[in-house]
């Protein structure tokens, strides 16, 4: 069983960074990991994927050259590093893990998921 940790959320103005983490424990790190968010009110949606080695990133258009997704399979942590930050970036941040190399947009695709962590931007 997989466990997966966010971190790194807070209240930033417009235009400020953040970086977000999330550290996985309990087994092998042979994932695919990928960042949703969910705003009040609004489905969960796929921000940012990336594969096992790392090779590959996925971004959601409206976060594409602001947002950047990483991953250190050393030390079994994922990052979002999120810079320009505006107020529609606003919502709770969740980790998740799938089995194997593909990254999927769909959070029904995923097999593992944190308790997720606020990010707030305010204008």
């Amino acid at each position: 069983q997989v466990q997966l940790v966010e971190s790194g959320g807070g209240l930033v103005q417009a235009g400020g960074s953040l970086r977000l983490s999330c550290a996985a424990s309990g087994g092998t790190f042979s994932y695919a990991m990928g960042w949703f968010r969910q705003a009040p009110g609004k489905e969960r949606e796929f921000v940012a994927g990336i594969k096992w080695s790392g090779s590959n990133t996925y971004y959601t258009n409206s976060v594409k050259g602001r947002f950047t997704i990483s991953r250190d399979n050393a030390k079994n942590t994922v990052y979002l590093q999120m810079n320009s930050l505006k107020p529609e970036d606003t919502a709770v941040y969740y980790c998740a893990a799938v089995r194997g190399l593909t990254v999927t947009t769909s959070p029904g695709g995923y097999d593992y998921w944190g308790q997720g962590t606020q990010v707030t931007v305010s204008s």
